[in-house]
């Protein structure tokens, strides 16, 4: 992977819709409400478990609409190889891995036109949640390592929070792609799950190439006109 991994990416592409909802017969709905307004979707587990997984990924193709499969794989590097093998030659951009080193490896290497993005550090975690699960350096260390490893594992992106793009783009400069998810237009509510969150235009001035949006679009008043917004700002952003 060069430098070019992060050159031409057009504007209105930079916007990833996280698809979260019950089944496919909501998600084609929504899709088609947003018409023009979003050109990328994200659509992880939720999706996957209702079934037709498969179907909206052709039928997001049919619409040529670009398709982000964020299933974060973690498992046998030989079972995610085959997983990976699944999503080539469909029409998906992106997909997310779990792990160590021999499972990005093998995701690596079992891409053909599928970008593979490893996973740092979940914005849904903070400090008390990675010392729940063991790990004692702090979060940014956390993420620049599993971006080193994802380096050099082959991959073409990583996904982190919008508070490490700063330091994940000086210590990768170009090498990678930086998705940032917890995106928040407004202030965060106390109930949501993402901890590490950034505002639209901090997160590209942090370093970002693509963000993901799930509930300030999906739960607006008006999905498309709060899409049109980011848009906005993304264009504000870019043309500045």
């Amino acid at each position: 992977m060069n430098s070019s991994v992060t050159q031409s990416i057009s504007n209105r592409d930079r916007l990833i819709f996280a698809l979260d909802v019950a089944d496919t017969t909501q998600a084609r709905d929504l899709v088609i409400k947003l018409g023009d307004s979003v050109e990328f979707y994200k659509i992880g587990l939720e999706l996957f478990m209702a079934g037709g997984y498969f179907e909206l990924i052709d039928w997001l193709a049919k619409q040529n609409k670009k398709i982000f499969c964020d299933l974060k794989f973690f498992d046998v590097p030989a079972t995610v190889a085959s997983a990976i093998k699944r999503l080539n030659n469909r029409g998906v951009t992106f997909t997310t891995v779990h792990g160590n080193q021999s499972i990005m490896e093998a995701a690596a290497a079992a891409k053909q036109d599928v970008k593979v993005l490893a996973v740092t550090v979940l914005t849904s975690l903070d400090r008390g949640d990675l010392d729940d699960l063991g790990f004692e350096c702090d979060v940014e260390k956390l993420v620049l390592s599993r971006a080193r490893r994802a380096l050099e594992a082959g991959c073409d992106g990583v996904v982190s929070s919008g508070l490490e793009a700063i330091a994940l783009r000086q210590y990768i400069d170009n090498k990678l792609l930086i998705v940032i998810p917890g995106i928040r237009p407004v202030e965060n509510r106390p109930s949501d799950d993402q901890k590490r969150v950034v505002s639209v235009d901090q997160a590209f001035k942090n370093g970002a190439n693509y963000i993901v949006v799930g509930r300030p679009i999906r739960d607006a008043a008006d999905p498309c006109a709060a899409a049109e917004a980011i848009q906005a700002t993304i264009a504000q952003v870019f043309n500045a």
